[in-house]
């Protein structure tokens, strides 16, 4: 707990307010600034579960809208954030955030979505960098799912068309399609989480310049594939996966300071870190990309990946980012 949380709960204590919930106030934002940073990814800023990462889970996270706190006990719910759920994208919280901190963001949870069904704080405020973001409303019914985005051009009406048009170019980099009849293959590009529009991992060039108004900039400044002359062909196969498969958290350039790679915790490794590198072999790094690091949001690939793959990535991180023995 934080010094001055300590304060403010030995006051709630001493005026008899301490120990049941708290509506309003210091504990209340406490947990939702845990919540809106380390749960909105998944459970989504309104606690209903409407993220495009839900779509990618099976089972979904849990929409915490359509409960009540009588069908989820705190305790229950507090050992869910503490340990995790086996069997599925809930990890466990403990070692990455303190247990009076775990128990303010579930009771943010129960009072604000499962109890008051209230709006939690929305992504598309003035504060976020989306100054009248009311000029999308066109777009509305494809963010949101009521319009399909694969439905003929011909049974949209003109404003309709308008808002797919605008939806195509402004929202889909981070709303992804939103909802389609045909799900059909996975596109190309499908950002979980990236701030502001305009803006791919990826790009070419870098951009020319920073700004205060895009500020997913500094990130995409990292996720420019590095061009390396005279790569052999192991170091060209791993190039092509690792940037379809590493560069989403270490970044393009590996150093893990993309978005992505920012918002996690811990941050995933810096690969062009000597301090670090130093100690690295190709055996090691071998050995976690197949085995993964616990406690950590390394995967392991070795399922995935095959030896000759794995080695191909080793052999481009190597001569990309930090030569190893």
């Amino acid at each position: 707990m934080r010094p001055w949380q300590r304060c403010v709960r030995t006051a709630l204590v001493l005026a008899g307010l301490w120990g049941g919930q708290v509506h309003a106030g210091v504990e209340t934002d406490a947990g939702r600034a845990v919540y809106n940073y380390r749960c909105y990814f998944c459970h989504g800023y309104s606690g209903n579960a409407q993220t495009l990462a839900s779509t990618y889970l099976s089972p979904r996270p849990a929409d915490f809208t359509r409960l009540s706190p009588d069908e989820r006990s705190r305790a229950g719910m507090i050992r869910s954030v503490t340990e995790g759920h086996p069997g599925t994208a809930m990890k466990g919280f403990a070692g990455v955030i303190d247990a009076r901190e775990i128990e303010q963001v579930v009771d943010f949870v129960r009072d604000e979505f499962m109890r008051r069904k209230a709006v939690n704080t929305r992504y598309h405020t003035v504060e976020n960098g989306w100054p009248d973001h009311e000029r999308y409303r066109a777009a509305f019914p494809f963010a949101t799912g009521d319009l399909p985005l694969d439905g003929a051009w011909s049974s949209l009406s003109p404003e309709a068309q308008s808002g797919k048009r605008l939806f195509l170019t402004a929202c889909v980099s981070c709303h992804d399609r939103a909802r389609v009849m045909s799900e059909g293959p996975d596109w190309e590009g499908r950002p979980l989480s990236y701030p502001r529009n305009r803006h791919q991992p990826g790009v070419q060039p870098p951009p020319s310049r920073l700004d205060a108004i895009t500020s997913a900039s500094p990130y995409l400044l990292h996720d420019v594939i590095p061009q390396i002359e005279g790569l052999s062909r192991l170091e060209q196969t791993g190039e092509h996966l690792y940037q379809k498969n590493c560069a989403f958290c270490h970044a393009a350039d590996g150093t893990g300071k993309n978005w992505i790679g920012s918002f996690m915790q811990p941050h995933p490794r810096d690969l062009t870190d000597a301090r670090f590198m130093n100690a690295m072999t190709r055996a090691r790094l071998k050995h976690t990309i197949q085995k993964g690091l616990p406690d950590t949001s390394m995967p392991a690939w070795g399922g995935v990946l095959d030896e000759a793959q794995i080695d191909a990535i080793v052999a481009y991180v190597s001569r990309a980012f930090h030569s190893l023995e």
